[in-house]
């Protein structure tokens, strides 16, 4: 397995690990292709019945994409293969999967969040999706997923603001399943785990998948719209001033165009 990502098993459950802790945890392409074979890992082994995903260091669960690799080139690999975004976000899972975050998950890290199954959070975590402040917008699930997990009106808020909120407000709005202290984190996800674990595992699985479908069925038909307001927004001037901006370490100058 790739240095950017870390994998391993106990108790048939799998943790993943994200290990940029010195880039926040950040998707580039090569993390992309490591959590994408992690995931294959997940599926294919039958001795895993649950995955956890959380990430190295207290700051930062994932600072979503980087964005310094987008400027270079690299944003096809990290947004448009198998699994979509860092190979995960449209990964087809039919196995639980608990995000224990453990830092900040901002953008395409809070993507990441909402795609998983449930969540356990440490008490200084942070969610939030500023895309629309970089040029951008959450394509990659956070637009669609958002609305359907919370309340419309504070989604279009956190969503068309870019606000971040701490994990007790995203706990309120039942964001995540529990936070806890840092030091809990690993343990609380894994007694989660645990507790799924211990059931039978083809009922879980199907479960799991007509739960999902409940949310999923019309994002077929929404995921086109989707698409094509991304493929119009990443060819603005504005989706490469922001990444641009960042990289340069200065404010953002918007074109709308």
């Amino acid at each position: 397995m790739p240095q950017a990502v870390r994998y391993e098993v106990s108790d048939r459950i799998a943790t993943i690990t994200l290990d940029r802790p010195d880039q926040r945890n950040a998707i580039d392409a090569g993390t992309t292709a490591a959590l994408r074979s992690a995931m294959d890992l997940v599926e294919t082994d039958r001795e895993v019945l649950v995955a956890i995903l959380t990430a190295s260091g207290d700051r930062a669960f994932c600072a979503g994409m980087d964005l310094k690799a987008f400027a270079n080139g690299e944003g096809a690999a990290i947004l448009e293969g198998p699994g979509g975004f860092a190979g995960f976000t449209h990964y087809p899972r039919t196995k639980p999967c608990i995000a224990a975050v453990n830092g900040a998950a901002l953008g395409g890290g809070c993507e990441i969040v909402l795609s998983c199954d449930l969540v356990v959070a440490a008490e200084h975590a942070r969610f939030g999706l500023p895309e629309v402040t970089r040029g951008l917008f959450a394509a990659s699930g956070g637009v669609l997923r958002l609305p359907r997990l919370i309340a419309r009106a504070r989604a279009l808020e956190l969503l068309l603001t870019g606000d971040v909120i701490a994990a007790g407000a995203a706990y309120d709005l039942g964001l995540i399943n529990k936070v806890v202290p840092h030091a809990q984190l690993l343990k609380t996800a894994r007694d989660l785990a645990l507790r799924i674990s211990a059931n039978a595992p083809l009922a879980v699985r199907e479960t799991l998948a007509l739960a999902r479908a409940v949310f999923a069925l019309p994002e077929e038909q929404l995921q086109a719209r989707n698409d094509a307001a991304w493929a119009r927004i990443a060819a603005s001037e504005d989706a490469r001033e922001g990444p641009r901006a960042f990289a340069e370490k200065r404010p953002a100058v918007w074109k709308e165009r």
